[in-house]
């Protein structure tokens, strides 16, 4: 399994058989939209820089809420989150996703707003091997808060998402502080993450950092 992010929540995971896409965002945060083929399309949430279905080529298959799916081998469960810490009050709802392909879990928290999880979100989300979490602040949840979420949920990897990178409009903070708090100095960023269920680290969590591509 490959997985490559675009900046912002935007993921692009292939597998051998399938291709998933999740929240590609417009041109209007800076940032050049994605336009690569895909089977599955997942939106978190009907921001503009989640949800601009428009700029990928063909039909993918479109899941944009909570429910469960299963769509070419991928299983996909979508959990009700909300995008701020007031129940949804502030900026609306959110949908977490878990996506489970070649054996191997993922989970992408979109716009989650909440300081923490709620019990039962925590429970639906379970073990899970890898975990992409907006770490940026401003419309969601800062580092010190994603730092706390993460040990909460000991996932296998952890990817940043949703921070400042060069180019993007809109303002949120860098990833350094999220990194403080994981204890990692001087990252350095890949192209890409490339894994397989048997290389996935066994003791404790494993931070990575993605080039947006």
């Amino acid at each position: 399994m490959q997985l490559y992010w675009y900046g912002q929540s935007c993921f692009k995971i292939e597998s051998r058989d399938v291709t998933i896409a999740i929240d590609p965002f417009s041109k209007t945060i800076g940032l050049t939209p994605p336009r690569f083929k895909s089977d599955i399309l997942l939106v978190t949430h009907a921001h503009p820089d989640h949800a601009n279905t428009d700029t990928l080529p063909g039909s993918p298959f479109l899941i944009q809420g909570p429910g469960e799916y299963e769509v070419k081998g991928v299983s996909v469960r979508g959990l009700r989150t909300f995008h701020d810490n007031s129940s949804g009050t502030e900026r609306g709802l959110n949908t977490a996703y878990i996506i489970e392909v070649e054996d191997i879990k993922i989970c992408h928290l979109g716009d989650l707003g909440e300081e923490k999880l709620r019990e039962e979100t925590q429970d639906a989300i379970g073990d899970v091997d890898i975990l992409l979490i907006p770490v940026g602040g401003t419309y969601t949840i800062d580092g010190k808060t994603a730092s706390g979420i993460v040990r909460a949920i000991e996932p296998r990897i952890v990817i940043p998402m949703h921070y400042k990178i060069p180019g993007l409009a809109i303002s949120l903070a860098p990833a350094e502080p999220f990194l403080k708090e994981m204890g990692i100095k001087n990252a350095e960023a890949i192209e890409k993450l490339v894994i397989k269920k048997k290389d996935l680290p066994e003791a404790e969590t494993r931070v990575l950092v993605l080039k947006s591509a």
